[in-house]
């Protein structure tokens, strides 16, 4: 299986009750950046966060280098 060279991810946020940021749903993967700023800018009106990230893959490992940030509105938890 061929990996992405690029990895592109929207998450939103609500607060539970307790105050707790709680994602609203699974990370959603993009294809492209347009298609994950358009969607992150849609929902930054409906939820208390949301953040975009793209990481790219690293030749001859097994995975993707660190997150570069797309767009952030609102409030979201520590990433790390």
């Amino acid at each position: 299986m061929v990996q992405p060279t690029q990895l592109i991810v929207v998450m939103a946020f609500f607060r539970a009750d307790d105050g707790e940021l709680v994602p609203a749903f699974d990370a959603a993967k993009f294809g492209s950046e347009e298609q994950a700023l358009r969607i992150a800018r849609h929902l930054a009106g409906k939820h208390v966060g949301v953040i975009a990230w793209s990481r790219e893959a690293e030749p001859g490992m097994d995975g993707y280098g660190p997150p570069t940030v797309l767009f952030q509105s609102g409030d979201i938890p520590d990433m790390e």
